[in-house]
């Protein structure tokens, strides 16, 4: 059965446009609660938030669902998206509720779940929840309604259980960096958990007002933090986004280092110390220049659909400890249960702590293709299939490449947009080629 609103990272939107309303949202928490208690009574599932306006509106409808469904919620405030899904395991709770939209402006948002596992919920879960959601809404008997209360030191446990990820001789000593938040939900988190392990911080981003999250800040948008890393000739930067499952650092030069980058220098460094074997999982956008590094290294490199979703799937079956996406989603396995950008930002920062060596060097091991991406924006979702305009062009596109580059177009999973990537050796054709075959969607679908 296809699913009507949970999309590739749970259910996403515009706020005031359905279903990212006051009354769905209350109609949400009383069906996944439904399903949370189903034959297991005095459940309890942890909410959690980013720094967006709506999170206020969207945190209270949420739990007058959850209580109607006769579930407990215990309520975290702004909190990282991995640290909900660290807190959820830790509490023994049912599920765990983040509402973000992640990287997006602060007029969307959107709920992602995670089970009692600290994994994003399977498919039949999401199905399940979907078939409550089309029932009338009613309340438990008064005496079973859930209640609500505040974990007032769930940022604490988190920094601890962040400084754990890496081994307990290592500290940051006499490392300068600056740590943008995004305006996000780490704004109160991330700093300390660098400072406390003796690394010398300056914040950017680090001051949320409800409207500014994402704001030419933050991973999606580093350059701020590059002109910041310069000006203050810091070691690197961290950039984050606006609910933390994503990293993008900068190094001392002042050069952006993606997510492919960082994910060979955490591999490189876990197989240098033994601790990885078989495979590392990326993307169908996955530069080819980190699959070749990969190799290089003696392991296999896999492709997943895009979306750490099925990163981490494609984990899970072939048994990988290490995977993720050129935007900055990494997944420690070893470590966590979803991509998290503090985290995997450790396992940098030990890595240059350890062999000591700037982060400049430590990513000459991959040598990036040219990559060109192009987002076309659309009124409404289409089928690629459709356009016979922009097949023709991609075949003549992979044509010119050769067995030098590759080509991908696909439909954003969250947004109205086609992504349209073209890599090769040349830098000039690539950028050429990715404009021409954005022209003809364009074309195609927008007349």
């Amino acid at each position: 059965m296809k699913k009507e609103y949970f999309g590739t990272d749970g259910i996403r939107g515009k706020v005031g446009e359905y279903p990212i309303t006051p009354d769905f949202m209350l109609k949400l928490g009383w069906a996944a609660g439904c399903v949370f208690a189903r034959d297991r009574p005095s459940q309890r599932v942890l909410i959690g938030k980013d720094t967006r306006i709506s999170g206020y509106m969207f945190e209270s409808a949420l739990e007058a669902g959850f209580s109607a469904a006769g579930v407990d919620t215990q309520l975290l405030g702004p909190m990282p998206t991995p640290a909900v899904a660290y807190l959820t395991r830790t509490f023994r709770a049912q599920a765990g509720v983040v509402i973000s939209a992640s990287h997006n402006p602060y007029y969307d948002n959107g709920i992602k779940f995670f089970g009692p596992d600290g994994m994003k919920l399977p498919d039949e879960i999401e199905l399940e929840i979907e078939g409550h959601l089309r029932k009338p809404m009613t309340t438990v008997e008064c005496s079973h309604i859930g209640k609500a209360t505040r974990i007032g030191d769930a940022a604490g446990r988190y920094i601890e259980f962040c400084k754990s990820t890496i081994p307990l001789g290592i500290n940051f000593s006499g490392m300068r960096i600056v740590v943008d938040c995004a305006h996000g939900s780490t704004y109160h988190v991330a700093p300390d958990v660098f400072s406390e392990l003796r690394a010398t911080v300056s914040t950017l981003g680090a001051a949320p007002d409800g409207l500014n999250i994402n704001d030419r800040v933050g991973a999606t948008d580093p350059e701020s933090l590059r002109q910041r890393v310069l000006k203050e000739k810091a070691d690197l930067g961290i950039a984050l986004d606006g609910d933390g499952d994503r990293l993008i650092m900068v190094d001392h030069q002042g050069q952006v280092v993606d997510g492919d980058e960082l994910l060979y220098v955490i591999a490189n460094a876990r197989s240098a110390s033994g601790e990885l074997a078989g495979s590392v999982v990326g993307t169908l956008m996955s530069n080819l220049g980190l699959e070749q590094a990969i190799g290089r290294l003696g392991l296999e490199f896999r492709r997943a659909a895009v979306g750490d979703r099925y990163v981490m799937e494609m984990m899970l079956e072939h048994g990988s400890i290490l995977g993720g996406e050129s935007s900055g989603h990494i997944i420690c396995r070893d470590r966590t249960t979803t991509g998290d950008g503090i985290v995997s930002a450790l396992q940098v920062l030990a890595e240059i702590a350890r062999t000591g060596k700037s982060l400049n060097e430590l990513k000459q091991g991959m040598k990036k293709y040219p990559q060109r991406l192009v987002n076309v924006r659309l009124k409404e979702r289409v089928s690629l299939d459709s356009a016979p305009l922009v097949q023709k062009v991609k075949a003549e596109v992979e044509l010119e490449l050769g067995d030098s580059g590759r080509v991908l177009l696909r439909p954003s999973g969250t947004e109205p947009l086609i992504r349209v990537m073209v890599e090769g050796a040349d830098e000039g054709k690539v950028h050429e080629l990715a404009d021409r075959l954005a022209g003809a969607v364009t074309q195609a679908f927008c007349g």
